[in-house]
């Protein structure tokens, strides 16, 4: 009777009253939604059409709902009346569906006789401009206040920041799609689908002569074959202040992953060295990052003994290899990176020089080559060796820059500067120039990675159709990194605190590690093991030489040769046993680390909890007995 007192009483005196005690409060609004709700002006009405009859159907979908209620009753309370929330429940063949479907909702059939039921929101401002979620789902719960507030956001601003994009990939989509009867191809990256929900995106060629001054921050993804013309342009730009984001490649797994009526490409890598290097800064080509901490597990080659192993070249960043006190990472859980080459400041140069992402201690550089024209996961595990010593995979720079052109490039054929690499076409050249500009003006504000398939969606994202939708799912924080790094400097961070929230899974760092090592432990015992084969068997084929001229004779085991057999099915026992020994031992350590959660889990805390109570039944008897002295 206490308790129900005690949530009547809280109820009617504290209505919006919430204490929230999950880690990673999923419950508490973030700082950006708060900012956005805030800085409204113009009213907004908010449409919920949720069908009753779908959270009958499937409970599931009724306590999303009740969730997707409160949350958007906390947006009302926090709009200063700038926002209204209306709920509807669409009957089938009723207006209400004809209103649904009109706004771009999405009907979902639950049971063989047709009619369908909705669940989704419509958003419109003063000026009819109209934002929708088709269908909510539960499996993006963890997205739930991005969705929301993004959709918010996008009605309170209609002027949205101009994002040039320049790249040798097929961000957009790949022309070639229907030739090479992939539909996939065709479909655009999601983070570019991303990106142009937030910003006015400019696609930009590789040998442009000068950036607009209307692009606020460009874009330059994997810039292979780019002209020197295109260059001095980035140039000038970052001069003048506009803001760059760099991602360069050793290896492009994107490139390398997508078929070429041509046959491989000839080269899979780029760079920046001329700009990189006259800021002070080194992004090298020629070698790549293993980390065994974050290694995916991805399928092992036919002839393995095992099903997966680590590909070291594929790896996730969490924990200390995000810098959290930047403001594009602050709410990032993971993200992921596939053939990563290494940023680093230049000695003696004076630019500020902050590391966003960083691999673990467990990591080595290789030659790039060996990913390019070899990546076999079970080789380069085994050939692994840590160098205790972390490698920058991203970084900021801001300081005042020098000019990597002592001028404008010398004219090519046709009177544009700089031509075109394997005498391509030029864009033609602005009629009146910009002057050179030999520093930058202020402090300039550059991002530089090391990888471009951080683009990639099989690296971040799963896409799956449903009901005719596409529908993203990430399970790394690559997007969310893409638009908070261009909404950073674009000036406008009110989004970047709630985009990632959830995103990415915890795993058990300290079994996975156990199993990491012991599996690297595994592979390189393996390898030995194939080595002492190959002599043993070079051995004995020398030996079988070496017994005459003629077949018969060769074909006779001598007790040399016998003796050698021995001795190579001896090691074999031996070595297969150490093997099996290793496994076992991985086995030990992580089910030992599971018997001891389970008694922390199971015993330690009511043990605990009785210490208490009995402390503090003894506290209270003992003062009782001094009341009575």
């Amino acid at each position: 009777m206490l308790a129900i007192g005690v949530n009547m009483l809280a109820d009617r005196l504290l209505p919006r009253a919430r204490i929230d005690l999950t880690q990673q409060r999923l419950y508490t609004l973030s700082d950006g939604t708060k900012q956005v709700l805030a800085g409204l002006k113009d009213p907004i009405t908010l449409r919920l059409f949720y069908s009753r009859r779908l959270g009958a159907s499937l409970p599931v979908y009724g306590a999303y709902a009740d969730r997707i209620r409160e949350i958007l009753a906390e947006y009302v309370a926090l709009s200063n009346g700038r926002l209204r929330l209306e709920v509807f429940d669409p009957e089938p063949f009723s207006d209400l569906e004809d209103r649904a479907m009109a706004l771009g909702l999405q009907g979902v059939p639950v049971d063989q006789s047709g009619e369908q039921v909705y669940f989704g929101l419509s958003g419109s401002n003063l000026v009819d401009d109209e934002r929708s979620i088709a269908f909510f789902q539960p499996d993006r719960e963890r997205f739930l206040e991005y969705d929301l507030t993004r959709l918010v956001w996008e009605l309170s601003n209609p002027q949205r920041p101009v994002l040039g994009v320049m790249s040798a990939l097929p961000l957009n989509g790949d022309p070639r799609a229907l030739m090479l009867r992939n539909p996939a191809l065709g479909q655009p990256a999601v983070a570019m689908t991303q990106l142009r929900q937030f910003f006015t995106v400019k696609d930009i060629p590789l040998d442009t002569q000068a950036i607009e001054p209307e692009v606020q921050v460009l874009l330059v993804a994997h810039p292979q074959g780019i002209t020197e013309a295109a260059q001095y342009a980035i140039d000038q730009f970052v001069m003048r202040g506009g803001k760059l984001i760099a991602l360069v490649d050793p290896h492009s797994e994107s490139q390398a992953g997508r078929p070429s009526p041509g046959g491989p490409p000839p080269s899979t890598a780029s760079s920046l060295d001329r700009l990189l290097n006259a800021w002070g800064v080194e992004a090298p080509s020629d070698k790549v990052v293993l980390d065994l901490r974050g290694a995916w597990r991805v399928r092992a080659g036919p002839g393995e003994r095992v099903q997966a192993v680590d590909y070291l070249a594929w790896f996730n960043l969490q924990g200390d290899s995000l810098n959290r006190d930047e403001v594009a990472l602050a709410q990032l859980e993971q993200v992921t990176v596939a053939s990563a080459g290494e940023v680093r400041k230049r000695e003696g140069a004076a630019v500020e020089f902050v590391p966003l992402l960083t691999s673990s201690a467990q990591s080595m550089l290789v030659d790039a080559a060996r990913v390019r024209q070899d990546p076999n996961p079970s080789r380069l595990l085994a050939d692994f060796r840590s160098g205790n010593t972390p490698h920058v995979v991203a970084a900021r720079l801001r300081g005042e820059l020098a000019s990597a052109f002592p001028g404008p490039p010398a004219a090519g054929p046709g009177g544009a500067p700089g031509g075109a690499p394997g005498g391509g076409s030029l864009q033609e050249r602005p009629a009146n120039p910009a002057a050179h500009l030999a520093r930058s003006q202020g402090p300039a504000n550059i991002v530089v990675a090391n990888d471009s398939d951080i683009l990639e969606d099989r690296f971040w994202v799963r896409v799956q159709e449903f009901f005719g939708q596409q529908v993203a799912t990430p399970f790394s924080g690559n997007g969310s990194l893409v638009v908070n790094l261009v909404d950073a400097l674009a000036g406008s961070d009110a989004l970047i605190s709630l985009r990632s929230r959830g995103e990415s899974l915890r795993p058990f760092e300290l079994v996975e590690d156990i199993r990491r090592n012991a599996d690297a432990e595994y592979r390189q015992t393996e390898r030995a093991l194939q080595q002492k084969l190959e002599e043993t068997e070079k051995r004995l084929r020398e030996l079988r030489q070496g017994g005459g001229g003629d077949r018969q004779a060769q074909a006779v085991i001598t007790p040399e040769q016998r003796a050698e057999i021995d001795a190579a099915r001896a090691e074999i026992v031996a070595t297969r046993r150490q093997l099996r020994a290793v496994q076992l031992e991985l086995r030990r350590d992580i089910e030992g680390l599971e018997t001891v959660l389970r008694v922390v889990n199971i015993a330690l805390v009511p043990a605990l909890l009785t210490a208490f109570a009995i402390g503090l039944a003894v506290v209270r008897a003992r003062r009782r007995a001094a009341a009575r002295a």
